[in-house]
């Protein structure tokens, strides 16, 4: 599991907004294949969330020379299952990766390599909880942007809303969003808020609470407080 060689003293670990175009890329293919392997797999919107949050967390603890990435996403989906009760067999995590792979080949075989693959990701599991000191649960955005989205809707006009995909393209860029680390970096009401900024900006959509409050629509929502 471990790529380390000699000493065991690799590059210092980086947080997810210090890293070098090359590692980020590396990063951005692996959070691709959770979310792929996620919604083949069956899971929902916050377990993918999770999962990609435990890769990019365990990778700021870490560095990328040490530990194989797509071995840390696939321990980052099991574990991720468990922790939003979504549980998930060890099994079909290896059959869905196989096949994101390899489209065209077969199903593994349960031989040696497949029992040696299977250990590794529990092993990993247990590896992972111990750097991140068992501290694998988090608040995401979805519940913020939900909230924003709802009273959103009741500020503009039936016109705008349906016109204008204003919804769709917010749940995207979340989903987007971490393919990087900035569910590491920002509050997430501070990237709900965002996200639905970004998408407004790109559609040209004109809040009309804006004009009735005098300022802008974001500081109507009091985004530091809890939702439960």
């Amino acid at each position: 599991m471990e790529r380390s060689e000699g000493g065991g003293r690799g590059p210092v670990a980086r947080g997810p907004e210090e890293r070098p175009a090359p590692e980020a890329r590396v990063h951005f293919r692996v959070a691709r294949f959770i979310m792929e392997a996620g919604v083949k797999l069956g899971m929902r919107s916050i377990p993918i969330a999770t999962a990609c949050t435990i890769y990019h967390k365990f990778f700021c603890e870490t560095n990328l020379d040490a530990y194989d990435p797509y071995l840390i996403a696939m321990s980052s989906i099991y574990l991720a299952g468990k922790v939003e009760e979504q549980h998930l067999r060890i099994r079909y995590i290896i059959n869905v990766s196989n096949r994101y792979f390899n489209p065209s080949g077969e199903p593994p075989e349960l031989d040696s390599r497949f029992w040696e693959l299977r250990d590794s990701i529990v092993q990993c599991e247990l590896l992972m909880l111990r750097v991140l000191r068992f501290q694998v649960s988090f608040q995401h955005p979805h519940k913020y942007l939900l909230h924003y989205l709802v009273s959103l809707k009741n500020w503009l006009n039936r016109h705008s809303w349906q016109r204008t995909p204003v919804a769709v393209t917010a749940w995207a860029l979340l989903r987007d969003s971490y393919h990087g680390g900035l569910c590491l970096r920002f509050q997430a009401q501070h990237i709900a808020v965002a996200v639905l900024y970004l998408t407004l900006q790109v559609y040209g959509v004109k809040v009309p609470a804006e004009v009735e409050t005098e300022k802008p629509w974001w500081q109507i929502y009091t985004m530091d407080t809890e939702i439960p």
